[in-house]
């Protein structure tokens, strides 16, 4: 029998305890604003009554049996899973939790080189090995795309004992694989199929978005509700898909990395969120394929601009495209991404999700509108006007970097290290993770061999002012590496 998706139970009860007008006596320490009283006059006394601790009422998210078990099950309901857990440590804690609940220590896991780093803790936490797949890649854009069946298929027969392949569904930029006939052939071989669809969490509620990796037959997902759902950030949703995945051992492993104070403001988000999505989520979401649609096609009229998207289709690894993700390839003004990036948030006031050497990535979601697209497009016009340059030849045509695996990431976090300067790490194994933040996917993670390839690429990224997260040295001069 299907739920009523108009409830929200969490959110309900948060606000009949709003109304009993109670005194506090417990944490938070503020007390309903008044201990933090330059705050509460910016944002108001409402957000102080939801910031409460759990009360009978409020249920207990380590074993619910009250609101937050309801809101979980509505939420199953929606996106038809067996289980749904709330999550307030963002999609990082679910993807840990999926991985630690099938990967024992020594197992391997076969997965795309281009995951998030959430996923290389989750190695680390679980003791599992990396078997990474080739994703495919497109040399004009320089961005990784999906994986191929057939690859899949040939990884897997390599690695018989593997137990668990993990898929993204979409990549950063959109792109998703052929994921239902992935996980047919991961299913013929006896696997458990984990996906990161931390930007899907919208997919199941319009025909012409992908596929959501729970109808192509997932065992188990995570997702940012946050991202493309509309929730408040750091909320999100792991859902389990098979009965033969005992949900309190999940549970038991989610309990060991989630918050013991979860926010309820963060809880009862995602509870309202699910419902719009249940009752309008198509609607506005013909509304974000409008507005993307119409950005695109402006955006392409304009000289020295890509908006790229489902054109991409049929290019090996891309077998569907999420059109809410506008990827715009900057090449041809001479500029780099990251340099468009710091024009429009400087000179335009403009925040973009991302930028790599070629490109641009905007966010299109269910608070944009013609009127906020039209700010975009005016300001791309007007920095080919005043910042184009002649084109610069392609700065890294190689393919996605994939390192040597020479020991688990488990055992290389927790082994001895020492630091040499990131010049002299030739060959060395790298003891901690080096990433450009965003998108987060490790250019070298622990436990793989260091090359000059690397080194180069880090360097050049160092040049363009990326976001490098990791290391201990921020700077990146130096880099732990193990020995003594």
């Amino acid at each position: 029998m299907e739920l009523d998706q108009s409830r929200t139970p969490l959110f309900s009860a948060i606000k009949m305890i709003e109304a009993k007008g109670i005194t506090p006596f417990d944490v938070p320490g503020h007390k309903r604003g008044k201990g933090l009283k330059e705050l509460k006059e910016h944002l108001g006394e409402q957000v102080f009554e939801m910031d409460i601790n759990a009360m009978v009422e409020l249920d207990n998210i380590f074993n619910p049996s009250g609101v937050i078990k309801e809101a979980e099950e509505l939420a199953a309901d929606l996106y038809g899973a067996e289980k749904s857990f709330f999550l307030v440590n963002g999609t990082t804690s679910g993807l840990q939790t999926m991985i630690m609940t099938l990967c024992k220590t020594g197992k391997k896991i076969i997965l795309p080189r281009n995951v998030h780093r959430s996923i290389t803790a989750g190695l680390i936490l679980s003791g599992a090995v990396p078997i990474y797949l080739k994703p495919e890649y497109n040399n004009q854009l320089g961005i990784a795309m999906g994986v191929t069946p057939e690859n899949v298929e040939k990884t897997i027969k390599e690695n018989p004992e593997t137990e668990v392949l993990l898929l993204t569904n979409p990549t950063y930029y959109g792109v998703t694989s052929n994921i239902k006939k992935i996980i047919e052939i991961a299913h013929s071989h006896g696997l458990y199929v984990i996906v990161d669809q931390a930007h899907g969490s919208h997919f199941r509620f319009h025909k012409d978005l992908p596929l959501c990796a729970l109808e192509a037959g997932a065992d188990m997902i995570a997702m940012s509700l946050h991202k493309t759902g509309g929730s408040l950030t750091q909320s999100s949703l792991l859902m389990v898909n098979n009965k033969s995945i005992d949900a309190d051992i999940v549970r038991t492993y989610l309990n060991l990395i989630q918050t013991t104070s979860p926010s309820h403001i963060l809880l009862s988000s995602i509870d309202v969120a699910r419902k719009q999505l249940a009752l309008e989520g198509n609607k506005l979401l013909e509304q974000v394929l409008e507005v993307s649609r119409y950005a695109r096609e402006k955006i392409n009229n304009l000289e020295s601009f890509y908006a790229f998207g489902p054109d991409l289709l049929g290019n090996a690894g891309v077998f569907a495209f999420d059109e809410s993700k506008l990827g715009i390839y900057v090449k041809e003004l001479g500029l780099t991404g990251y340099e468009v990036r710091d024009i429009l948030y400087y000179e335009y006031n403009i925040q973009i999700e991302m930028a790599d050497l070629y490109n641009i990535l905007c966010i299109i979601s269910l608070g944009d509108d013609y009127k906020s697209i039209d700010r975009l497009i005016n300001a791309l016009e007007d920095i080919k006007e005043k910042h184009c340059k002649a084109a610069y030849d392609q700065f890294f045509e190689k393919e996605l970097i994939i390192p040597e695996v020479i020991v688990s990431p488990r055992d290389a976090f927790y082994s001895r290290k020492k630091v040499v300067n990131l010049e002299d790490s030739i060959g060395e194994i790298s003891g901690e993770s080096v990433m450009a933040y965003p998108p987060g996917i490790p250019i070298i993670a622990p436990g793989e061999r260091i090359t000059e390839e690397i080194i180069e690429y880090i360097n050049l990224l160092k040049e363009q002012n990326s976001s490098m997260q990791g290391p201990v040295d921020p700077l990146l001069n130096q880099i732990r590496v193990l020995g003594f």
